[in-house]
């Protein structure tokens, strides 16, 4: 399947499935179909079809990284050396303070989402990160407030409606 081909939409019964477990991830297969008012084997194949396509990667709850006790949020631009990409990404993925990476265009190779314990903490997290022979140079840039924060809902409220 190619992405973006119609095989890969979902109609208006997966939206309101995905809405659901989104809103109440604890829910079983029988109160899904329940409220959906389908049938329960249609719902397990609704999700065993999201779950295989990639749609729905998993049920694990969300964790705030505040309440963890890294409540600063910082983004920092990596350049790295040439042919150390590899190298760079098993670095980054043994560092627990990083939560995303991210190979980008524009300037720098890549992008990280790092969290820290506070703004003294930031810079240890940071001499980790950047550590490496493979990362040539980097900028960080601190988060401030996450006005809109991570979301799918609405994209796929529009993803159903298409």
């Amino acid at each position: 399947m190619v992405a973006g081909s119609t095989n890969d939409a979902i109609d208006a019964l997966d939206g309101r499935l995905i809405r659901l477990l989104a809103e109440e991830p604890r829910i079983g297969v029988l109160e899904c179909s329940r409220r959906l008012q389908v049938a329960r084997g249609t719902v397990q194949a609704r999700l065993d079809r999201l779950q295989a396509r990639g749609v729905i990667g998993g049920f694990g709850p969300e964790v705030d990284p505040a309440a963890l006790g890294y409540p600063v949020t910082a983004f920092a631009t990596l350049e790295i050396s040439q042919g150390q990409g590899a190298d760079v990404r098993a670095h980054l993925a043994a560092v627990p303070e990083v939560l995303e990476l991210h190979t980008i265009t524009g300037h720098g190779d890549m992008m990280v989402r790092i969290v820290a314990r506070s703004n003294a903490d930031l810079q240890r997290v940071i001499d980790r990160v950047v550590g490496f022979d493979g990362i040539v140079r980097s900028s960080t840039a601190i988060a401030l407030e996450n006005p809109v924060p991570y979301r799918i809902l609405p994209l796929v409220d529009q993803a159903a409606a298409e």
